[in-house]
């Protein structure tokens, strides 16, 4: 918990960024608004979320919306530690959830509101796994989180394979599949429906179905090397250098006892994860699975399936203090990587702010024109003035009363919103 204060504290200068303004700017209050997919996932609760903010707290500030995204990070880190725990110890447990705690590499999911979408699901589908496992008699329980979590985002998906594969190799719960088809069947009706235009912030056309599966293979490993490194605050080059090793203890571990359904169905999880992701996204090139908003994920698949081969390790002795240190030492480093993604943040909110800074500057400018983008990098969403005038007369500015910022990203976001050759 004092994780998440420092960093709510650290963000509270935060502002609305990116793809925030397609819930924003939005005047479709209708039942079925809540529906239409976001970037590919259905996002209805996040969705909800943030309509109740946006009625209530508004644009004025962004600490009840990153309070929402912390919490459920809290949530996830309590729920890794049950999970390990219940597989390999309290020690176990709580490294995992230290690990996740600060899990610089995922960023995205720790700096940006916006996340909770991803973040929900995975909360709602550890808890379904949690149900799964423990308590066969609650399965109605774990149907309704895997809704939630598919609710949130299509993250859910993948939990909800994770425990198809779990009881489906589990001949005493294999009956239980039948809780499980109505997520399904809800699912595909929705995609089918709806789902499948995508929605606003859906990337450009991918390129053709041969080119994504050649590129697959290279995407996959990708994101799996960047997600374990992640655990260690590192990434790039050197995941792919522990991925070796990571295999390589998994296999040792198997070898000397065989797999159970739950360890088979995360990896199953976390290999159509990047798979799906891959078929989606390739167009952006292979390092793009080893963004922040997908590490996360991935990490927390790896804390699951290497908690068995952690239980085997000399928790005794010398042996004690030295993997104690090795273990702050993967925290600092991974907070360190947080910290300086918290710093790079705020200079991006700073050029933001120069462009909200710019809209209200113009507001008045005969020059003005109102159908004008004013940054397509940084706010690509709002494609015109008109409509973020629109959004903060309704919910406030979020740049009001703030200190003036007249520097180059303000004079750019001044031409771009201004009619050409206009004095």
């Amino acid at each position: 918990m004092t994780v998440c204060a420092v960093l709510l504290w650290a963000t509270r200068g935060y502002i609305f960024y990116f793809d925030e303004w397609t819930f924003i700017q939005s005047t479709d209050s209708s039942w079925t608004y809540y529906l239409q997919p976001h970037n590919e996932h259905p996002a209805m609760i996040p969705m909800l979320i943030y309509a109740a903010l946006l009625n209530t707290v508004g644009l004025r500030t962004y600490v009840p919306y990153m309070a929402v995204l912390l919490a459920l990070h809290a949530t996830n880190v309590v729920l890794v530690f049950e999970l390990v725990r219940r597989r390999a110890g309290d020690v176990v447990g709580i490294a995992a959830a230290l690990f996740l705690l600060v899990l610089g590499a995922g960023w995205e999911n720790l700096l940006w509101a916006f996340q909770m979408g991803f973040m929900g699901s995975v909360a709602c589908g550890l808890g379904a796994l949690l149900v799964v496992v423990a308590r066969s008699e609650r399965m109605w329980l774990a149907m309704g989180l895997l809704f939630a979590s598919l609710m949130f985002s299509g993250i859910g998906l993948f939990f909800w394979g994770a425990a198809a594969v779990w009881l489906a190799l589990t001949p005493a719960r294999r009956r239980q599949l039948v809780w499980l088809a109505p997520i399904a069947v809800v699912f595909a009706g929705w995609y089918l429906a709806i789902g499948h235009t995508g929605g606003p912030g859906t990337p450009a056309p991918p390129q053709s179905l041969a080119d994504r599966v050649a590129t697959l293979p290279l995407y996959v490993v990708w994101g799996l090397g960047a997600s374990l490194g992640g655990l260690i605050g590192e990434g790039g080059d050197l995941g792919l250098v522990l991925l070796l090793p990571a295999l390589a203890t998994i296999g040792l571990t198997w070898r000397r006892h065989q797999p159970d359904a739950f360890v088979l169905g995360i990896v199953a999880a976390m290999i159509a994860f990047y798979v799906v992701l891959g078929l989606n996204r390739a167009q952006f090139g292979y390092q793009q699975s080893g963004a922040g908003r997908y590490v996360y994920e991935g990490a927390i698949f790896w804390l699951l399936l290497l908690a068995d081969a952690a239980r085997n390790l000399p928790w005794r002795g010398t042996w004690r203090p030295a993997l104690v240190a090795g273990a702050f030492l993967v925290c600092f480093s991974s907070g360190a990587t947080l910290y300086t993604y918290v710093i790079a943040k705020s200079v991006l909110m700073t050029r933001q702010a120069a462009d909200m800074q710019a809209l209200a500057a113009e507001r008045t400018d005969p020059c003005l024109n109102p159908g004008a983008a004013v940054d397509s990098l940084v706010m690509p969403a709002v494609k015109s003035a008109r409509t973020y005038y629109r959004a903060i007369d309704r919910y406030g500015d979020p740049v009001a009363g703030t200190a003036p910022i007249r520097d180059a990203d303000f004079e750019r976001a001044l031409a771009n919103l201004r009619e050409p050759g206009c004095a």
